[in-house]
This record gives C-alpha cells, structure tokens and sequence, in this order.
C-alpha cells in the first residue's frame, strides 16, 4: 500500500501519479481491468478517492469506464496511435506557432536549461536503461516538450498537449524498452528543433516537430 492517509484532491492526485507511471511503464497493460479493491491493496486510498482517481484518469483518455460500470486501461492500437499523433500534431504546432511569437528570453533561458537536462537524461538512459533512468529520461521528455510550447500564454492548449503527450508516453517507453529507439538521430533532431525555436525560425521549427512526434510514437526506419 502507497497511500493509507485520506486527504481528499491531495491523495487522488498522489494516486492519479502512480496509476499514469504504471500504465505507461506497462506495469498495468492495455486493456487490462482495474478492479478498485485490488487496486486500493496496491495503492491504497479509500474506495471513494480511488474511484475518483479512476474518473480523472478516464477524463485524461488513459483509463476506459465500461458499460458495466467498471475501468480499464485503454487499448493500445494502432489506431490509437494515429490518433494520437493526429492531436498532437494539431495541438503542438498551433501552440509552438504562438510561443515563437510570443516567447522573451526568459523563455528562452528554459528551453535552454530543460534541452540540457534532456540531453544528459538520453545519454544516460542510451548507456544503461534500468527503470529508475526510464523514468527521469521520460520526465526530461516531458519537460522540454511542455517548455517548448509553453510561451503560447494558452492555459487550455497547454492543457491539451499535456494530456495527449501523457497518452504517447507508453508508446515512447515501449520503444526505450525494445531498444527501437535512434539516440543519434533524436539528439541531431532535437538540436536542430531548438536552433529553430531560438532563431524564431517558425516553418522549420514546425517542419522538425511533426518529424519529432512521429519518432515519438513509432520506431525509425
């Protein structure tokens, strides 16, 4: 048991955390059902919290509610995928158009910083990928991704993109994981990318992006 003490959105949030880890680690597989007393020996919380972190995990497309009034994690397909990449195409391009625009140096100094931490994140993970290394490499995706489109000043589109990169996460872990993944070619592309951004370069940007998010969800040729 994770969590034993009950305090309201403070622990479904401590459990929502957990439960996305899971999932997209592939500690909980897709289509596999989430029955909410197993999951409370697992986790913890009460009936109610946990019922609730199933709720926002559904919202957040990770987790399904079935007719039967039950939760599964959502199936991995590859529709699925191309949906994925659809939304987030859409999404990502209209956010980094405007944080191009919109971004000040500051902005710059983050992207900056978080291209760093990525860039250590790969190289360590590349040499020996155990799980705790998976985890900070997938944490340093996620925060040069988020700071990249950050300076859109859109609240909801930055929303958006954090719930649809949250859903590729399985799909980029699963790669690191079969070893599928190009280090050399993911550092040459995201150098290229943040050249781009810093240079306000916004059609090239643009033009890396959708290449990068299609490397994201599917093995290089």
């Amino acid at each position: 048991m994770i969590f034993g003490r009950e305090d309201d959105g403070t622990v479904v949030s401590m459990l929502a955390s957990a439960l996305r880890r899971d999932i997209s680690f592939g500690t909980l597989l897709p289509d596999q059902k989430l029955k909410i007393d197993t999951l409370r020996q697992r986790y913890g919380g009460s009936n109610h919290s946990m019922r609730e972190t199933l709720r926002l995990l559904t919202a957040e497309g990770l987790v399904e509610a079935t007719a039967q009034r039950g939760f599964r994690v959502t199936s991995a397909t590859e529709d699925d995928l191309r949906d994925i990449s659809l939304v987030r195409s859409e999404i990502e391009r209209i956010a980094l158009s405007l944080a191009l625009e919109r971004g000040n140096i500051n902005w710059e100094g983050r992207l900056l910083a978080a291209h760093h931490t990525l860039q250590k994140a790969e190289l360590a993970v590349a040499n020996a990928p155990d799980d705790l290394l998976a985890m900070e490499w997938d944490e340093a995706c996620r925060v040069f991704a988020t700071v990249l489109i950050e300076a859109c000043d859109s609240p909801r589109l930055i929303d958006l993109h954090r719930k649809f990169f949250d859903q590729s996460r399985r799909y980029r872990l699963a790669q690191l994981r079969e070893g599928q993944l190009d280090f050399d070619k993911r550092k040459q592309r995201r150098q290229a990318l943040l050249d781009a951004a810093l240079a306000r370069d916004t059609e090239r940007a643009l033009a890396i992006l959708q290449i990068e998010i299609r490397a994201e969800l599917q093995p290089e040729g």
